[in-house]
């Protein structure tokens, strides 16, 4: 490490990191003054004296607050990840003294969830009963950035959704293939499958509107150059089906989560008959080879369940 860097280390201190934190989370000195119970002129003087370090300016002072200046947005995403280091660190250390030996932070989309986690993770848990997985559940564009910014170990989720700020790794994990469900007696109900454009002649249940399965659907209506009708949007694959029997719509969802919600409600599944249909759910992470020990060992469990049991290609950066 050049002088400079090992100076810089020794002037910089976790309570002014933080502190900086906070005053860019709540874009004032006096609120975050107030959260961290201390006067807002020593935040002030920490502040002062952290811009004196690194002899740069990082904050803007305006009349309604503060906010970052571009050198004080770099710092502000590193030390995130450093505070997110020293949290995990404290973490891991905490769960190795109450007796476990590992702890991995997942996060995944609804469809992971739904479908495959409960049982992957069960047998995981069962061959390493020691080892602690934190899980959850987040639409696919939150699970990558979380496994960006080293909120989560691993992420899995559809790469469909938008890049964040830097690349990533992908394995394959599983597969799973999009069905319209509609209530018994519907008039598409004794079809064995249909093109999406006759989707769009219904009103349509959807999950939030940035959920993979919603983008998808926007896409193809986009395309098809008719509207979305989709009146009703809910957080979840039950709440759908509800919905559905209640002849609020129809809606589209992953098979294996109708196979289980069957109990749900009295539904039909159709085939949807459209290449996008079929969806590759994708294990993600900053660097394979530097995840700790137990967090890996998931990783080779999880890949594992993979029909073809390759790796992506590396999700690259935004432009």
């Amino acid at each position: 490490m050049p002088p400079s860097e090992r100076n810089l280390a020794r002037r910089i201190d976790l309570t002014s990191l933080q502190l900086f934190v906070a005053v860019c989370e709540l874009g004032s000195i006096g609120r975050a003054a107030e959260r961290e119970f201390l006067a807002a002129s020593a935040v002030s003087k920490r502040l002062a004296d952290l811009e004196a370090a690194v002899q740069t300016p990082l904050l803007l002072r305006h009349s309604r607050g503060v906010r970052p200046t571009p050198a004080g947005e770099s710092l502000l995403h590193h030390a995130r990840t450093v505070l997110f280091g020293l949290e995990r660190m404290q973490g891991e250390l905490d769960e190795y003294a109450g007796g476990v030996r590992g702890h991995v932070r997942v996060h995944a989309n609804i469809s992971a969830i739904v479908g495959f986690l409960p049982e992957d993770l069960g047998h995981f848990a069962r061959s390493y009963p020691h080892i602690k997985v934190d899980l959850q559940e987040h639409l696919s564009g939150a699970v990558q950035y979380a496994v960006r910014e080293g909120a989560a170990d691993l992420g899995i989720c559809h790469l469909g959704a938008a890049a964040g700020a830097t690349a990533l790794e992908a394995r394959s994990y599983r597969s799973d293939r999009l069905v319209l469900a509609v209530p018994e007696g519907h008039a598409l109900a004794g079809r064995e499958g249909v093109r999406f454009d006759e989707v769009l002649d219904w009103d349509i249940v959807g999950l939030h509107a940035n959920s993979s399965i919603s983008l998808a659907m926007r896409a193809a209506a986009a395309t098809a150059g008719r509207p979305l009708r989709q009146r009703i949007q809910v957080t979840g694959v039950d709440a759908m089906c509800r919905m559905i029997d209640n002849g609020l719509g129809i809606g589209l969802l992953p098979d294996r989560a109708f196979t289980f919600l069957q109990g749900v409600g009295r539904l039909r599944a159709i085939a949807l008959h459209e290449p996008w249909a079929e969806r590759q759910l994708s294990l993600v992470a900053r660097d394979f080879s530097a995840l700790p020990v137990s967090a890996q060992l998931l990783a080779e469990q999880l890949a594992a369940q993979a029909p073809d049991a390759g790796a992506l290609p590396k999700i690259p950066s935004p432009t």
